[in-house]
C-alpha cells in the first residue's frame, strides 16, 4: 500500500498532522501500538486534570464552611471518580477517531517498524502488512524515566501511567521527584486523604518555575499534610521502604505505594529508527524550524525531539 505520508505515533503531534495532511488531500496512514490521543489524552494531561477537578470539588465540599456551605459526612467514591475520568478520556479519544475518519486517514493500531528508506520512499511494516510512504513523520512521544535505583522493582513501583490505574486510595504514598507531574499526584492523593511524602534531590520543588512561587506552593502543600524532603537523594528501595541520603546521613520512609516521577525521555527505540540514520541531539531527534530532520523526506514533531515535552508544543509543530 502506498501513501503520501506515514506517521508513527497518534499523540498530539501525530493526530494533528494526520488531520491537517488528510484535509489537504494527502493520502495518510497513522500508526500507533496503543491508542489514539497519545500520552496527553490517555495517561497525562486529560486524566490528571480530570482527577484534579474532582478532588477540588471534594475539598470544597469538606471545607465549605468558610464559604457558608455546610455539608456533613462528605466522602469520595473513588470508583465513581475513576469512572468519570475514564469516560472523559474515552469521549475525547472517540473524537480524535472521528476526525481521522472525516479526513480519510487510515489508522493502523499496530506496532510500526521502519524497515528501510530510499530517496523517494520509506518502507514500514505493521502486522505483516507493508506500507510505502513518500514522507514520514516520527511522533513517537516520550515515556517516564525510571532511574537505576538499587533494589527498584519495575513491577512494584508506579510511574505516572500505573498510578492512574489504582482501584483504591492508598493510605500512604512516597513520590520520588518534585516536578510538575509529581506535584500533581501529590495534590490529588493528599486531598483524598493519603499521607504523601515527596523526596526531591534539588533545593526546591518545581525546577524551572519561579522560585518564590514554588516556595509558596510548597508551603501550602505542607499545610495540607504533604511532607517534603529536599536536597535528598534516593539510594535504595527495599520493599515499601525508600532509603535516601540527606547531608550524608541515610534516612528512610515507609509507604504503601511508591511513585517514580523524575521526568520523561523521548521514545527513539523499538520502531526501527536505527534504519534511517536520523541525526539525534541529546536524547531526541534533531529538527530544524520546519520539523525536518537531516533526511529530506523524514520529519519529527512532539516529545520525540526532546525540545519541549508539552502537548501544545507537539500540536503546533504538527501544524
Amino acid at each position: 500500500m502506498k501513501f503520501d505520508l506515514g506517521i508513527i505515533g497518534a499523540g498530539p503531534a501525530g493526530y494533528v498532522a494526520a488531520e491537517r495532511a488528510g484535509h489537504k488531500g494527502l493520502k495518510v496512514v497513522l500508526f500507533d501500538k496503543s491508542y489514539l490521543g497519545g500520552v496527553c489524552l490517555n495517561e497525562g494531561c486529560i486524566p490528571t486534570k480530570t482527577l484534579l477537578f474532582s478532588t477540588k470539588i471534594f475539598d470544597y465540599a469538606k471545607n465549605g464552611k468558610k464559604y457558608g456551605i455546610l455539608a456533613e459526612n462528605v466522602q469520595c467514591d473513588f470508583a465513581a471518580l475513576n469512572a468519570r475520568k475514564n469516560k472523559v478520556v474515552k469521549k475525547l479519544v472517540a473524537g480524535v477517531g472521528s476526525k481521522m475518519k472525516k479526513n480519510k486517514v487510515e489508522v493502523v493500531m499496530e506496532r510500526a517498524f521502519i524497515e528501510s528508506r530510499t530517496d523517494d520512499q520509506i518502507i514500514i511494516k505493521a502486522a505483516d502488512q507493508t506500507y510505502e510512504c513518500r514522507n514520514l513523520l516520527i511522533a513517537t512521544g516520550s515515556e517516564p524515566v525510571v532511574p537505576p535505583i538499587k533494589g527498584l522493582d519495575r513491577e512494584k513501583i508506579l510511574t505516572s501511567k500505573e498510578i492512574l490505574d489504582l482501584n483504591k486510595i492508598p493510605e500512604s504514598l512516597t513520590i520520588i521527584g518534585g516536578g510538575v507531574i509529581g506535584m500533581e499526584f501529590a495534590n490529588i492523593f493528599s486531598t483524598l486523604g493519603t499521607k504523601v511524602t515527596v523526596i526531591e534531590m534539588l533545593d526546591e520543588i518545581l525546577t524551572g518555575m519561579d522560585v518564590d512561587s514554588a516556595i509558596m506552593l510548597r508551603q501550602e502543600f505542607t499545610k495540607n499534610g504533604i511532607e517534603f524532603h529536599l536536597k535528598s537523594r534516593v539510594v535504595e528501595i527495599k520493599g515499601e521502604k525508600v532509603i535516601y541520603e540527606f547531608e550524608g546521613e541515610k534516612k528512610e520512609v515507609d509507604s504503601e505505594k511508591i511513585l517514580i516521577s523524575v521526568g520523561r525521555k523521548p521514545v527513539t527505540e523499538g520502531f526501527g529508527l536505527e534504519n534511517l540514520k536520523v541525526e539525534l541531539i541529546g536524547k531526541g531527534i534533531k529538527i530544524d524550524k520546519n520539523c525536518r530532520t537531516n533526511l529530506p523526506n523524514v520529519y519529527a514533531a512532539g516529545d520525540v525531539t526532546g525540545y519541549s515535552l508539552l502537548a501544545h508544543t507537539a500540536s503546533r509543530e504538527a501544524e
